[in-house]
């Protein structure tokens, strides 16, 4: 199945078609710009965030820094208003901490639900109107 058969299958949180979250920094579990999942994708890397600075420091003192750039793993290191494919167990950590990056729901995997409920996510919601 190609990539793009692939993206057609997956879901965002609403039911619709997932959208881009990033391809600049090239994000995704599968480095296709999108929070889709699959089988390997053992950390479910299915929400779209949007990076702040407190959110970055505080994923550092939890072990996972995301704004050192380690290049030999093609990681340009993130900064503040970068888009991102974020763990739904670290997500769902930093909002028990009250540091929950933003969200972009229409980029957000439907499995995301499995770990935080809809309505968590839609108090930090960037697209909704």
């Amino acid at each position: 199945m190609s990539l793009q058969e692939e993206l057609d299958r997956q879901r965002n949180v609403f039911g619709e078609f997932i959208e881009m979250c990033s391809n600049r920094p090239m994000t995704g579990f599968y480095r296709s710009g999108c929070c889709h999942t699959g089988e390997d994708d053992v950390g479910l890397h299915t929400v779209c965030v949007e990076m702040t600075a407190e959110f970055l420091s505080f994923s550092k003192i939890r072990g996972n820094d995301l704004s050192t750039p380690l290049p030999e793993f093609g990681f340009p290191g993130l900064n503040p208003g970068d888009r991102w494919c974020l763990c739904a167990e670290r997500w769902k950590e930093a909002l028990q901490a009250d540091m929950a990056p933003r969200v972009v729901l229409r980029a957000t995997h439907e499995a995301t639900l499995e770990v935080v409920s809809i309505e968590d996510l839609k108090r930090y919601a960037i697209d909704l109107v």
